[in-house]
């Protein structure tokens, strides 16, 4: 092992990092400016608040974990760790917060467990050099093979995954010619991050080293389907029970967690979709997370349940997208549900219309990205639960994105996001 790669996954997702001798990063703490956080995808340097632009641009630690991962680079190990800013936690640390929300659910003797459902299309160049879809004539639904991947880019990234000790459930080919869904198994919540936030690195990594783009665009080509993140979750009891279903039916606590989810659907939509391109994605009768709904085994809502097995049994959050930071994601649903555990909103009934051409839901996502950020600074119950200085962060450098792209075409939309995510 002659390095070590440290990373942390930044505001937009993005895994930003240092390559160190491995004795630097066993000494704990690796310094970066806390401007790394206000730094736009065309690198444009923000204001944003928190990170010190105008107090001479001071540093922040990254404080590694001692536990190391195996990297899909040669004589590399990889290290994650926690954001700190002034020798105290950081406010705009994804990995922190996600933290927090775990031991306030370890508080209540519950551990949450989670797993994460990416779907990514991925693209090649033309004999001009243009990015074009994968050229897959013979791809169908739930396809593997050649006829799907004639590239085998698919097998090369299960084979790093292996590896790794990432824990993939599956791969198949999605709805669409080019588009697949990558499964990870269920796990306590931060290492089911850590392993997100690795594999979505390793993915784009490996595809680019084959000529080839992966790309977790949530709507990257606008006469075919949309990618989302699917975010199931769980939680387990000091006796290793699962309490999300009892006797068959959702419990209490379910239901709670589905009330807050419904209740804040609007503003939440900020935090789990959290680009201009993911409002493309989110229209009614799209299998994505659109209405304020919920229901049992129905892909055409929001929120889809399962009690069939009470191993098994689990929420399934579907508005986020590949896009953004799995922590970001992971912590706003846990934060969402901890709200309704704690203010026991009335949990209106399961959707039972078919969700293409009849819904009874009447609340939806906003029509756009900057919608969905104005809905976020509304709602002061969901804004303090995630962070008043994490939220001030986030709704600056994202308004600042929908800003650039506001009178920009769909072809320009995805050339300014298509090389980072």
């Amino acid at each position: 092992m002659t390095r070590t790669r440290v990373l942390f996954c930044d505001l937009l997702g993005l895994p930003k990092g240092k390559y160190v001798q491995p004795d630097l990063a066993k000494s704990g703490d690796i310094g970066f400016a806390a401007c790394a956080l206000s730094v736009s995808f065309d690198r444009d340097l923000l204001n944003i608040p928190g990170t010190g632009l105008f107090d001479g641009i001071p540093d922040m630690k990254l404080s590694l974990e001692k536990e190391t991962f195996k990297s899909w680079q040669e004589n590399t190990e990889i290290a994650l760790g926690d954001l700190k800013f002034e020798g105290k936690e950081y406010d705009l640390c994804p990995r922190t917060n996600l933290k927090k929300i775990i031991k306030e659910f370890n508080d209540l003797d519950l551990k949450p467990m989670v797993g994460l459902e990416f779907e990514a299309y991925v693209f090649e160049r033309d004999e001009d050099g243009v990015w074009i879809p994968y050229n897959t004539p013979g791809a169908f639904v739930y396809g593997t093979g050649p006829s799907n991947d004639p590239k085998n880019l698919m097998g090369k990234i299960w084979e790093r995954a292996t590896e790794m000790g990432l824990p993939v459930e599956s791969i198949n080919g999605e709805y669409d010619n080019g588009q697949f869904e990558l499964t990870l198994g269920f796990d306590e919540a931060l290492k089911a991050c850590d392993n997100a936030f690795l594999f979505k690195t390793m993915a784009k990594e490996i595809a680019f080293q084959e000529g080839l783009i992966l790309s977790f665009m949530p709507k990257p080509i606008p006469e075919r389907g949309g990618s989302g993140l699917h975010v199931n979750f769980s939680f387990v009891d000091k006796s290793k029970i699962n309490v999300i279903e009892k006797d068959g039916k959702l419990s209490e606590i379910a239901n709670d967690c589905i009330s807050g989810l419904i209740h804040h659907h609007e503003g939440l939509s900020a935090l789990l979709a959290s680009t201009v391109n993911s409002y493309d994605r989110l229209q009614p009768a799209s299998m994505a997370g659109y209405w304020a709904n919920w229901a049992g085994d129905h892909r055409m809502v929001t929120i889809r349940t399962s009690t069939s097995s009470s191993n098994s049994a689990r929420i399934e959050h579907r508005t986020a997208d590949g896009a953004g930071n799995p922590y970001i994601v992971t912590s706003s649903i846990l934060k969402t549900s901890m709200l309704g555990i704690k203010n026991k909103y009335k949990l209106l009934p399961a959707e039972d219309l078919d969700g293409m051409e009849n819904v009874r839901a009447t609340k939806h996502v906003p029509s756009s990205l900057s919608k969905a950020i104005s809905a976020l600074e509304n709602d002061k119950v969901l804004k303090s639960k995630i962070g008043e200085n994490f939220c001030n962060a986030f709704v600056e450098i994202k308004r600042d994105e929908a800003v650039r792209l506001q009178d920009k075409n769909i072809d320009e939309i995805r050339e300014y996001y298509l090389p980072f995510v």
